[in-house]
């Protein structure tokens, strides 16, 4: 993997008063950075919507069409939860203060047919630390039709990606859990996060059972017990993934490939001359921060911006926590990037994405 480094010569006085601000913020009103009871309580409702629907699909007792598309679609919405809150804080170690339960329900990801080390080393590591550039932050690395980065080479048909991208949105789940981490294993075991040829067998064998288990209880016993056609099983199922895969897409990709986003180059020598913060501000965008319902949902993920800052800090904090940054970045004269609402986001994310399929220059 390339050695690129971030500037430290910048960016001390924001850092040093934006820590000092944020822990007084804490220990003023007395709480926890992790979660708590919201989030406790939040891991029941998911689990909960996305368990009993497919408890009672492997109890073979659903005899309507109509049954068997409500439970697959009330449980990717469970699943949904699971992917933006649960799992989320739990592997950024902030769901909890105890180490223990942090990785406990970090294994929900693992629930849903994914991989908690490959999503640890995809996001915290590679998407955190390098985010917006190209070839480092993995979210970027999309399969070759779509172009969500101006170092990307240009084709002719990305100039069509703002229409199709909703289709391979949609897919993103259904890939995740049969074939794409088996291919980041074998991506990150060249970049050298596997270096010892046990270590990587051992997590191509975790990857696999998890996601037999996940296809047994999840699609193979529904379509053994149920008495309804198999088509219709597989239909749902996959309308439970497409569902699911849309809202995730969206709601990450709407923080990050945006028209005021940079995506910014290391030199020769691999160095990025800005501070990391600073990165993050300027690849970061938040949206539709005065919803509360809609950002409980997502866990808090409409506030990428004090995520990406803060990411040690559960969700749970970032409605107040954003205001504190706010005024240190106007205080600093730095960009805070934030839509209105989520439908704005949206928009101005197709934009960009019609953009980067007819432009070969940066935004920069």
């Amino acid at each position: 993997m390339k050695d690129v480094k971030f500037s430290t010569n910048t960016g001390n006085s924001f850092t040093e008063e934006l820590r000092k601000k944020v822990n007084q913020y804490f220990t003023v009103n007395q709480i926890s950075k992790s979660g708590g009871t919201p989030i406790v309580i939040k891991s029941v409702v998911m689990l909960t919507l996305f368990l009993t629907p497919l408890i009672i699909l492997n109890l073979g007792l659903v005899s309507q069409i109509s049954q068997v598309f409500a439970l697959y679609l009330i449980s990717g919405v469970g699943m949904a939860g699971i992917g933006m809150s649960i799992m989320h804080d739990a592997l950024h170690g902030s769901y909890s203060k105890k180490k223990s339960i942090n990785r406990l329900m970090g294994y929900s990801i693992n629930l849903i047919g994914a991989n908690a080390t490959i999503w640890k080393i995809q996001h915290n590591v590679l998407h955190h630390t390098y985010t917006n550039v190209h070839e480092l932050d993995d979210d970027l690395n999309t399969p070759g039709i779509l172009r969500f980065s101006p170092d990307r080479k240009l084709h002719w048909y990305h100039k069509f990606q703002h229409i199709y991208v909703w289709f391979f949105y949609g897919l993103l789940t259904l890939v995740w859990v049969s074939t794409r981490d088996f291919t980041r294993i074998r991506q990150y075991k060249k970049m050298g996060f596997f270096k010892e040829e046990r270590v990587y067998k051992m997590e191509v064998l975790k990857a696999a059972i998890w996601k037999v288990t996940y296809f047994c209880y999840a699609l193979f016993i529904p379509l053994i017990l149920n008495p309804v056609s198999w088509w219709v099983i597989l239909l749902a199922f996959f309308c439970m993934h497409f569902m699911t895969g849309t809202i995730l897409s969206i709601v990450f990709q709407t923080a990050h490939v945006m028209p005021r986003a940079k995506f910014p180059k290391p030199n020769s020598n691999g160095f990025i001359d800005n501070n990391w913060l600073f990165h993050q501000l300027e690849t970061t965008s938040n949206y539709a921060p005065k919803s509360r319902i809609f950002s409980w949902f997502i866990g808090g993920l409409n506030f990428q911006v004090e995520h990406h800052l803060l990411p040690h800090i559960s969700h749970i904090h970032y409605k107040n926590l954003s205001k504190i940054v706010k005024k240190l970045t106007e205080k600093y004269d730095l960009p805070y990037n934030s839509k209105r609402n989520f439908l704005s986001a949206i928009s101005a994310h197709m934009k960009m994405l019609k953009y980067l399929g007819t432009k070969a220059a940066t935004t920069q």
